[in-house]
């Protein structure tokens, strides 16, 4: 049998887990039946199943089942979310704010519209990833439509001031939209605490199937209006129509179940894990670098650089051993400078010399122990093939 790399990506996606297969796999076959069909009990089944789903999804985040919209994922979600919320709300204003270092998925609906006219401001973060308050109170005018800040940073992990900026939204009437995507089931999140009216999250993040996701829609205190981006059938009262995909949601809601009611013991034995990744890398290896803040950040999550090595060679070296990536999976064929660390202000050089290290549920103490190895081996080697 051949050996397969130790997996450090959980970042970019998660092996499904056995009991969430478990839960999806009566609804291919046995109860398949399509939710929309009222007139027969293979379409109660299924409506019986998303309608549970439903419950769960929004128990999860202290919301009402008929605030969550399910979707395809979070990219799905993130469009439906600021294009409809712009497209329902053009009267209030033209003005929109976001920050350097959100996922593509929020960066390119916004560069979409100002390319349509409106106007966009790019909040910059700070050398450990985090926005100034101050200047988003201050990005804030009469014409601002909407706020969109991720909870957790897909390739740093660096955590956002979440509540204090929904307080800013709410005290200034401006909507607050938040990519979750890879928060959920790894922080505790409440909407009402967190003061969030629209909040995209995804399944394949925590162990759940790819392909699924929701939006959550604030119905009130206040009600969020938002105009649908796909068409053609009324289902999810024609905000997201379309077939719905129950095993799927089905997927998703088992996988936040599990997560959340895992939460505190796994957040706690991946940080330990994480941390003596951390320690055993930069004892070892000159010119480390740290990517975000060392404490308000995923506890999973660990992305460094190290000076002198560029990281597509160090994963070349890697590719056998250690399954991981420089960055998001959504944009690691670009070949250019992570956006998120040269906001951050690294160089260039530091930028392209990166490591995201995500690890996850079935993620072991000796598998970190591998891996220090592996790359303390490999970076050694690359060391002293630049001095040759």
């Amino acid at each position: 049998m051949v050996l397969r790399p130790i997996y450090l990506d959980y970042n970019a996606t998660t092996p499904l887990d056995p009991r969430v297969l478990e839960a999806m796999l009566p609804y291919f076959r046995e109860y398949f039946g399509n939710p929309s069909s009222n007139t027969h009990v293979y379409g109660w089944e299924a409506n019986a199943a998303v309608k549970k789903a439903r419950q769960i999804v929004a128990q999860s985040i202290n919301s009402s089942p008929d605030e969550i919209i399910f979707t395809s994922g979070a990219t799905e979600s993130n469009n439906l979310a600021i294009k409809g919320v712009v497209e329902a709300n053009l009267a209030k204003g033209n003005h929109l704010i976001t920050a350097q270092t959100e996922h593509s998925s929020v960066l390119e609906p916004f560069f979409y519209l100002k390319s349509l006219g409106f106007e966009l401001t790019v909040l910059p973060v700070d050398d450990q990833g985090i926005i100034d308050l101050e200047q988003l109170k201050s990005s804030i005018t009469s014409k601002t439509i909407l706020v969109s800040i991720m909870v957790a940073n897909n390739e740093i992990g660096v955590l956002q001031p979440i509540k204090a900026i929904g307080q800013i939204c709410h005290r200034r009437q401006v909507i607050f939209h938040t990519d979750a995507a890879q928060a959920i089931g790894k922080i505790e999140l409440d909407i009402e605490q967190l003061n969030i009216d629209l909040m995209s999250i995804t399944a394949h993040k925590i162990c759940g199937p790819k392909g699924s996701g929701a939006l959550y829609i604030r119905r009130k205190n206040p009600k969020i209006d938002l105009l649908a981006q796909l068409h053609g059938g009324g289902q999810q009262g024609q905000l997201r129509p379309g077939t719905l995909a129950t095993p799927q949601i089905v997927g998703l809601a088992k996988a936040i179940e599990l997560a959340n009611g895992e939460l505190e013991a796994e957040s706690k034995r991946l940080r330990e894990l994480r941390n003596y990744l951390w320690q055993g890398l930069s004892k070892q290896i000159k010119g480390i670098h740290l990517n975000g803040h060392p404490q308000m950040r995923l506890a999973n999550n660990l992305n460094i650089s190290i000076e002198g090595i560029k990281a597509n060679k160090l994963l070349r070296e890697l590719q056998s051993k250690i399954a991981l990536s420089s960055g998001s999976a959504c944009s690691g064929d670009s070949g250019k400078p992570s956006h998120v660390l040269t906001a951050l202000g690294r160089s260039d050089q530091l930028a392209q010399a990166s490591l995201r290290f995500g690890l996850g549920r079935f993620t072991t103490k000796d598998e970190i122990e591998q891996a220090q190895i592996f790359v303390i081996e490999a970076v050694n080697s690359l060391q002293d093939k630049s001095l040759d």
